[in-house]
């Protein structure tokens, strides 16, 4: 499975922000939906093989939320932002209401968490990846194509406190490339890259491409 875990530092978490401003003052939900939109969405299917993890983390727990979308199952994401907004605004202001988790929509669960418990426990995972500027090239990084579990920041930088889990966790640092890229530009060159090894029968590191 392709996993991806995003951390958004300023959507609120009750969902209280209106569609017509994503980019201001909704905290950059703009940039945080066409990620998962970007994650999920191929011509004219959704990728089955992905799941992708939102930790809204911009109050602390007990308000802060998760919220995981599971490609197997997902329906109702749509490549543009406004849509893909509303969906997890719904999952936002419906989980206000519940202490607990729930399927907000088919494929799309959403509850409590504590963000850096949960950091931290995501980066355990076998072919962890931090997702940075200044890591190794992704084209040279050994991960394989269908197993890895990716973590990537909104477009602000991870807080002190998520520096220190993720550096004291030693997950394999990689970089997309040489510019500063948008959060959606950084999955799409993961899935990218993905697919090419895929398609070549690229399993395991660097140099067994044929």
């Amino acid at each position: 499975m392709r996993r991806f875990l995003l951390i958004s530092h300023k959507v609120p978490t009750d969902g209280a922000f209106t569609l017509n401003d994503l980019a201001g003052g909704a905290g950059r939900m703009d940039e945080v939906a066409r990620a998962v939109s970007t994650a999920f969405t191929l011509s004219n299917d959704l990728r089955r093989d992905t799941e992708l993890t939102v930790l809204f983390a911009a109050e602390p727990p007990p308000r802060a939320r998760r919220v995981e979308l599971a490609g197997a199952k997902l329906r109702h994401l749509n490549p543009d932002e406004r849509s893909t907004a509303a969906l997890l605004k719904n999952a936002l202001v419906g989980a206000s209401r519940y202490p607990s988790d729930f399927e907000s929509s088919p494929g799309l669960r959403v509850g409590p968490v504590d963000p850096l418990a949960y950091l931290a426990r995501f980066l355990r995972e076998d072919g962890a990846i931090w997702l940075r500027e200044g890591g190794l090239p992704i084209a040279s990084a050994p991960f394989h194509p269908g197993s890895f579990a990716a973590f990537v920041s909104d477009p602000f930088d991870p807080t002190h406190d998520e520096e220190a889990v993720l550096a004291r966790s030693g997950a394999l640092q990689v970089s997309v490339g040489p510019r500063s890229l948008r959060t959606s530009q950084v999955i799409d060159a993961v899935q990218r890259e993905a697919d090419l090894r895929a398609s070549a029968g690229d399993e395991g590191p660097p140099g067994t491409r044929t």
